[in-house]
């Protein structure tokens, strides 16, 4: 029986004309004239019997069952575009696995271990996007993510990786001539906050039998790349993770500037769709792989 789906062509001038929500300007992006954009979502329109958008003197708005249908066909066509791509890049060599991972520790962690990887399955390609938050994998093409927090996710199964461990730095000039301070003095100096931790230096304040009044003061930034790079030029104290800034404190650009390291009630995880786990070789083994390497640097650290 044949089956009842419109030709890409159709859906793909319908994903652009709903993103622009213009018939012009898809025509534009898709190298064709406008009647032809017309046409083919006339026959989209016709196949579904329903109106998908609301003309107007003005020019076109997506309908209620238009802006939902929108949303799945944008997802089918980049999952389409993923898979061709992977297979265009490697044909019947390899695979791809694409990741979600917090940015810092994507730059700082991860990618200085990777090329291992790499060397011990060079037909595995994996392909790294930024992600600070939660998402739904149904609505995405990404195959696994390492996130900050719990694996709590519905419907997906986590692997630890390792424990936070906050330090307080700061750029040595900050607190010259003094090499370390004691907590006390570290909450009469600018507290640098995280915008998405709201409450860190409380905790880290409390889990050294200090309460401060001003410890929710202090500029907000989102990712602890800034906040690191904050610190570097003297706008205050940060609370980051030490495995992110190791570089740092060897060349002395950043000092921990309180001999205490702070276990967070938060720890990496490896995150995927359990519908995902048994059935990718390549998920498999990048997840054999990174709890190795993250087994063997918490371990000595104490952080599992």
């Amino acid at each position: 029986m044949r089956r009842k789906i419109p030709t890409t062509v159709a859906l793909a001038a319908f994903e652009s004309a709903a993103r622009h929500q213009s018939f012009t300007k898809a025509a534009h992006e898709l190298s064709v004239t406008q009647s032809a954009v017309c046409r083919q979502i006339g026959v989209l329109e016709d196949l579904l019997g329903v109106k998908l958008f609301r003309r107007s003197k003005r020019g076109v708005t997506l309908t209620e069952a238009g802006a939902g249908y929108a949303r799945s066909v944008r997802s089918r066509l980049d999952e389409m575009e993923r898979d061709t791509l992977e297979l265009m890049a490697n044909g019947a060599q390899g695979t791809s696995l694409d990741l979600a991972v917090v940015p810092t520790f994507a730059t700082n962690w991860l990618l200085p271990r990777l090329a291992g990887f790499r060397r011990t399955h060079p037909h595995i390609v994996v392909n790294l996007t930024a992600s600070t938050r939660p998402f739904l994998f149904e609505d995405s093409a990404v195959d696994a993510a390492i996130y900050a927090g719990e694996a709590s996710w519905p419907g997906t199964q986590g692997h630890f990786l390792m424990r936070e461990n906050l330090i307080a730095v700061a750029s040595p000039a900050l607190i010259a001539p003094r090499k370390a301070l004691t907590a006390s003095q570290v909450a009469r100096l600018p507290l640098l906050q995280q915008s998405t931790r709201p409450h860190a230096w409380r905790d880290w304040f409390q889990s050294q039998g200090l309460d401060v009044e001003n410890d929710l003061a202090g500029p907000r930034l989102e990712l602890f790349s800034m906040l690191a790079r904050a610190a570097i030029h003297g706008m205050g104290v940060s609370l980051i993770p030490k495995f992110l800034v190791e570089s740092e404190l060897e060349t002395g650009s950043l000092v921990q500037v309180v001999d205490h390291d702070y276990l967070s009630d938060r720890s990496y995880y490896l995150i995927h769709p359990q519908r995902k786990g048994g059935d990718r070789q390549a998920l498999a083994a990048f997840r054999e792989w990174i709890e190795l390497e993250a087994r063997q640097y918490r371990e000595p650290m104490g952080l599992g």
